[in-house]
């Protein structure tokens, strides 16, 4: 779904009231019906992540951290059945699972009288049934299921998710019988930084040669294609020609302008693929330099 500029700020206004619970796509989908949840939930991710980064730092100063958790403490013995570390996180407008891994975090500093390590806390946030408190492990497995944006669960999903589209794409090579290499045979080739799919055979989608494909199983914004464009797609450009980008849930219409420079924008599998036999001589090595 291509979104234009100001179709994605429509929407990016409309999360700023929101909430990172599961109950925010319910009213993101009533207020945008004709756009997929797929991509309601990727922008809203987006934008959330970036209100985070804005306003995590004060959730962090020790004092802060001291509060919410002498808060959580006394409304935790009051009501001990209630999701009380979801409602506070939800309250000071912060992540719930960020929430739980601050009062985690707290909370282990005075078991074990000093830091514990990342292995141990990413440990219990994974299986609360680690944690030596039954009502704390209870409501930080509230905070888990109920955060879209973060946490254990939220990145277990969107790898596997990431991973589908990216055999999703397989497929649909191998529906055209065309010829390719995937990230695993790349690396087993000794390339360190590669796109999903290098093509043996390159192919025009649209009057444009494709040497290489990249998917995405996001929303492409601004901010998330510039940073994809320095980080990745100019060096695969530099090193293997020109190539396609996939993202699966759209992206912003306006950022598809450098197909004359090489990189081209879709939000689905090209139907229109030719293919170009003649560039095989004249594309790039697939040599790992």
């Amino acid at each position: 779904m291509r979104l234009s500029r100001a179709e994605y700020k429509e929407i990016a206004r409309w999360t700023d009231q929101l909430r990172p619970t599961r109950q925010c796509m319910k009213t993101l989908k009533e207020r945008f019906p004709t756009h997929s949840q797929s991509t309601l939930l990727s922008i809203f991710s987006l934008e959330y992540q970036k209100r985070t980064k804005r306003t995590i730092s004060r959730h962090h100063a020790p004092d802060v951290i001291e509060s919410h958790y002498q808060r959580y403490l006394s409304e935790a013995k009051a009501h001990p059945a209630a999701p009380v570390l979801l409602e506070l996180a939800n309250e000071v407008d912060l992540s719930p699972a960020l929430m739980a891994r601050i009062i985690l975090d707290r909370f282990l500093q005075g078991l074990e009288g000093g830091m514990p390590s990342k292995t141990v806390l990413s440990g219990m946030l994974k299986e609360p049934t680690l944690i030596p408190d039954q009502i704390l492990a209870k409501n930080i497995y509230q905070c888990t299921i109920n955060d879209c944006c973060y946490g254990p669960l939220v990145d277990c999903i969107k790898h596997a998710i990431g991973q589908e589209h990216e055999v999703l794409l397989c497929d649909k090579l191998k529906e055209r019988n065309l010829s390719f290499l995937d990230e695993n045979q790349l690396r087993v080739m000794g390339y360190d930084k590669t796109p999903d799919i290098i093509l043996e055979v390159p192919i025009a989608v649209e009057g444009h040669i494709v040497h290489w494909i990249e998917s995405k199983a996001s929303f492409g914004d601004d901010h998330s294609h510039r940073t994809y464009l320095n980080e990745q797609f100019w060096s695969y450009w530099n090193r293997f020609g020109p190539g396609l980008v996939i993202y699966w849930y759209g992206f912003i219409g306006e950022l598809d302008c450098q197909r004359d420079r090489g990189i081209l924008l879709k939000d689905c599998f090209p139907t229109d693929i030719v293919l170009c036999h003649a560039a095989q001589q004249d594309g790039p090595s697939h040599e790992p330099e």
